[in-house]
């Protein structure tokens, strides 16, 4: 039940005909894990917790450090060697008091993945290299949990959102060879906005999974070439023979 603190605070939301209150108290019972609280996990974690989502779970083992400021929006210069999963916490709880924030500073593998996936609702992919999300992937898949995955480098974005143990496709369905050279902004640089542009694409995302209206999404990735500007969508495929979700026997709920 939403308090009638909740109720106004949320009012803009609950006035749309798509969405009203038993939405709210939909997303107010979620659970959404952020794996990365950098550039992309910043605004998709503030936009989260403004808009009510229950519990917030920040997974990041890396430090605040200068070069971040300049696009992850939650820290400050007083974070700088703090934990992002703590301070990110901190300033999220001062944004929405009435939500559940849990930091968790370490690195996720293949002895915790699985098990924390399995207790949220939603996962964010806020990472910024292909081995980790092709490992969130898989674990998406075992656990049966939809996956909204965003990228940015350059002045270049690109949105996801993946069902691979439904019939939709999966991460590696799009991406059948994970490549280990692959580019980070640290080396070849971004633009502020454009992981901010992302990660608000991925807090929209969720909102929709969390409130099931968007199923339309599955199957598309988005491009967006910012400096053209240009929006792109690109349908893709389940792959039969995917090696992660290629065999999995998929129930509808």
């Amino acid at each position: 039940m939403l308090s009638d603190a909740e109720l106004l605070r949320y009012n803009r939301q609950i006035m749309l005909p798509q969405w009203d209150i038993a939405a709210q108290e939909k997303i107010k019972a979620s659970k959404v894990l952020i794996i990365g609280m950098g550039g992309l996990g910043c605004p998709a974690a503030l936009y989260l917790a403004s808009a009510g989502v229950g519990e917030l779970w920040l997974v990041d083992f890396d430090t605040v450090e200068l070069s971040n400021l300049q696009r992850q929006i939650l820290y400050r210069d007083t974070d700088i060697g703090l934990p992002k999963a703590q301070a990110a916490a901190q300033h999220l709880q001062q944004v929405n008091p009435h939500i559940v924030i849990r930091s968790m500073v370490m690195a996720l593998n293949d002895d915790n993945l699985l098990a924390i996936i399995q207790q949220v609702d939603v996962v964010l992919d806020c990472s910024d290299n292909f081995n980790t999300r092709d490992a969130v992937n898989s674990a998406c898949v075992q656990a049966d949990k939809p996956l909204v995955s965003a990228a940015a480098i350059g002045v270049n974005g690109q949105l996801a959102i993946f069902y691979g143990s439904r019939q939709w496709p999966c991460y590696r369905c799009l991406y059948p060879r994970i490549d280990e050279a692959s580019a980070t902004c640290s080396e070849s640089g971004v633009l502020a906005t454009v992981v901010g542009v992302m990660g608000s694409l991925q807090a929209h995302e969720a909102l929709l999974c969390l409130s099931n209206l968007g199923a339309g999404s599955y199957g598309k990735l988005l491009l967006w070439e910012a400096d053209i500007p240009t929006w792109r969508t690109l349908k893709f495929r389940k792959d039969p023979d995917c090696p992660v979700c290629g065999h999995v026997k998929h129930e509808e709920k």
